[in-house]
């Protein structure tokens, strides 16, 4: 599996950008923008080429046979949408359990364009005192890669700021559907 990803990353003229920061092993990834579901494969394409294990949200849905033992292997926690719980709360738990933990979340919560995106990745970065790294795919370049590894303040406002002009120009596969202003944190 691994390696198919990996080829079909490269064999569809994708490169990676990737200089990590120090403190990367313990982070909450933003995976955007995500309007395809191409974005799934090339994103675990550049983990896998790294050697970096990565660990991810999908709505319980896809965790079906025989996609979901391939999900499940290849990091895959599912996540039960309809029900009201406190994930955030489950996912903080799980960096207070683990020692190395990359969290990849797709903050807009689907493919089609959202005029608000999910702020959990924000609250669980907050109360496990993680850093969020900014992962990308711009499909405009064909690059993959990662920005910096912010540290949020608590001021909703500048944190919301900082990482909208990082993905302010980058295109997703379908550009209409990805919406920078829809990150609300406030």
């Amino acid at each position: 599996m691994r390696r198919l990803f990996i080829w079909l990353f490269k064999w569809r003229g994708w490169t990676m950008q990737v200089q990590l920061p120090e403190g990367y092993e313990r982070c909450v990834v933003i995976a955007a923008p995500h309007t395809s579901n191409w974005d799934f494969l090339y994103s675990m394409a550049v983990f896998f080429k790294l050697k970096i294990p990565v660990r991810f949200l999908a709505k319980r849905e896809l965790f079906r046979w025989p996609i979901g033992n391939i999900l499940q292997s290849v990091g895959g926690m599912a996540v039960e949408r309809s029900k009201k719980g406190n994930l955030v709360q489950d996912i903080v738990s799980l960096f207070e359990q683990h020692e190395k933990l990359m969290l990849m979340i797709a903050t807009e919560g689907t493919r089609n364009r959202v005029d608000k995106w999910k702020t959990g990745f924000y609250h669980v970065a907050l109360q496990a005192k993680v850093p969020v790294l900014l992962g990308y795919l711009d499909y405009a370049k064909k690059e993959a890669g990662f920005g910096p590894l912010l540290y949020m303040t608590g001021d909703a406002v500048a944190d919301a700021k900082a990482i909208k002009d990082f993905y302010r120009n980058i295109q997703g596969k379908y550009p209409e559907k990805f919406n920078v202003e829809g990150l609300v944190l406030a």
